[in-house]
């Protein structure tokens, strides 16, 4: 049984839970205590901390060895080793994941290590499926820490709609407020859908980590025929869509309609589904949506932040009035607030600051504080910061952290504020660390990715991707007023066995980070064609034995493959 089931009913007091694990752990072999007893030194030793494992339950105090990038003892034996970390008093926990994350530059990783993260990764957006070769290259050992990306739907739309190319989030951003809208309103004929399609493929065959589409921001540009089709894209090689949903934000209606239409379209597709930002009103039963589906042998997961307020540009379709006043009964004054200012917004204020920098990031509030915690002791979802980048090209690696432009809090402060959060609220500490790793190691490692099949997890053999804290001190700094104040308590985070950060602070040129991606193989690409469309769904008559002809569909599956 795995932790997340063991308190699915949350039957379980804090002081039962960690008895459990405790004797969980007495179960847990040392075999790792023999190859410490004969190996050659190990490059790294973690002495003396708290290792906790979310996959397996191990939750005691050992020693770690390290060697080659990888983890090869974890044993109550004295390990020999070249550096030495004393971690009493602290916990040593997988590298946390993080799937969300849209500041892809030096100072966005930056704070992201100091929050704890050995990973991120853009599945939302992403990059253009013709670029994924040159975003990976461009980071490729320069990068402190892991990275990998999505094939995105948006940047798709955005070349063949409007002639515009991104390599990522801050680019894409800085193109939003040109008079080229095609890629959120136009409705694509069919050969302009079929070469939307072929884009978000090449990145696939590239070796895209997902397809990520932030439909909320097209929803009436986009078909459901359309959406359905990019999900069959990323089905063909086995891998998932990620979804800013259709009604995203939005009622707790309208908000479980957006994600329906891609839980349906996964299980017709039999292929794997990310549920972005979930933590919107009606949580409740996209959660249940699911937990359902995944006992029934889907692989669809979902993603939160913990926070009440979001973040987005101002020029987004939704904050327009028709939308957020008339259709959600939002305020301006009382729900969108400057990110740089402060200052909340009028419906005039806002329009007067679109028609001079219309993508200006904005804080939006649309959840109740106390929803977070309720959020927080759901098992099986994974924390997921969508950190927003900021799109100033003067800042640098060294640039202090008060001097930063304020953005969202959530993008350096997320996984330390989970952990503070679940301290402070009796939420067991592994379902959290659960949730900062193995929840998104897991259904990533089911699509065949073997960099997730390899971290998330406290295990011998597992790839060095480790973060130690302190679980009485760890905390979020970043608030709504400065939101990129680095967390603290977490003193070193070591990726691929490299300690990168070092008693709290970020090692410079220190740039072990590598890339999360599928190996590139040759194109599934398969246009649409309405004659075999037609041919294969579309009724035709039958006889069953001489009585008034019947109109049968056939499904013909090598007509319009489902997927591989």
């Amino acid at each position: 049984m795995s932790v997340d089931e063991e308190m699915s009913g949350s039957e379980l007091t804090r002081r039962e839970f960690n008895t459990t694990l405790a004797a969980s752990a007495a179960l847990v072999s040392t075999a790792g205590s023999v190859a410490a007893q004969t190996a050659e030194p190990f490059d790294l030793v973690i002495r003396g901390g708290r290792v906790m494992d979310p996959e397996t339950g191990f939750d005691q105090v050992a020693n770690v060895g390290v060697r080659d990038g990888r983890i090869v003892a974890i044993t109550a034996d004295d390990l020999e080793g070249g550096r030495q970390i004393d971690a009493s008093g602290h916990v040593v926990a997988p590298g946390f994941i993080d799937t969300h994350f849209h500041w892809p530059r030096p100072m966005g990783n930056k704070l992201a290590l100091l929050d704890g993260r050995t990973s991120v990764m853009d599945l939302e957006i992403g990059t253009l499926g013709t670029m994924v070769d040159a975003w990976y290259a461009e980071r490729a050992g320069t990068n402190q820490i892991n990275y990998g990306c999505a094939s995105a739907h948006e940047f798709a739309r955005a070349l063949v709609l409007d002639g515009n190319t991104a390599i990522d989030t801050p680019e894409a951003l800085n193109t939003r407020g040109s008079d080229k809208s095609g890629w959120a309103l136009t409705r694509p004929d069919i050969d302009q859908g079929n070469e939307i399609l072929r884009v978000i493929d090449e990145g696939m065959a590239a070796g895209a980590l997902a397809m990520g589409s932030t439909l909320g921001y097209m929803r009436d540009g986009a078909s459901a025929r359309e959406v359905f089709e990019i999900q069959r894209v990323a089905g063909r090689y086995g891998r998932p869509s990620a979804f800013h949903f259709r009604y995203t934000p939005g009622t707790d209606t309208s908000e479980a309609n957006g994600i329906q239409e891609m839980l349906a379209n996964a299980a017709s597709l039999g292929a794997p589904a990310i549920a972005c930002h979930f933590n919107n009103p009606g949580y409740n039963l996209v959660h249940e949506l699911l937990t359902r589906l995944r006992a029934q042998g889907h692989n669809v997961w979902g993603e939160l932040y913990p926070y009440a307020a979001g973040s987005t540009a101002l020029n987004a379709v939704f904050l327009e009035p028709e939308v957020w006043v008339d259709q959600l009964g939002y305020k301006y004054e009382e729900t969108i607030q400057d990110a740089i200012s402060g200052e909340w917004y009028t419906a005039e204020s806002r329009a007067e600051m679109i028609a001079k920098e219309p993508a200006r990031l904005v804080l939006v509030y649309k959840m109740p504080e106390e929803a977070i915690v309720d959020w927080l002791k759901l098992p099986d979802v994974a924390i997921a910061s969508d950190g927003m980048p900021i799109m100033d090209g003067s800042i640098t690696w060294d640039t202090p952290y008060e001097d930063l432009p304020n953005a969202h809090p959530r993008g350096a402060g997320s996984y330390a504020r989970a952990l503070r959060l679940g301290r402070e609220n009796d939420i067991p500490l592994m379902q959290t660390l659960a949730q900062c790793s193995y929840n998104s190691a897991r259904p990533l490692g089911e699509t065949g990715l073997k960099a997730m099949q390899e971290r998330g997890r406290m295990q011998e053999g597992m790839v060095a991707d480790i973060t130690i804290f302190d679980p009485e001190t760890v905390t979020d700094n970043a608030t709504y007023a400065q939101g990129n104040l680095p967390s603290s308590g977490i003193p070193f985070v070591i990726v691929n066995g490299v300690v990168v950060v070092d008693g709290g602070e970020v090692l410079r040129d220190v740039n072990p980070g590598q890339p999360i991606r599928h190996e590139p193989r040759d194109s599934l690409f398969e246009p649409l064609d309405v004659e075999a469309w037609e041919r294969t769904f579309v009724a035709v008559p039958t006889d069953f034995g001489g009585g008034v002809p019947n109109m049968q569909p056939v499904y013909d599956a090598s007509v319009i493959p489902c997927c591989e």
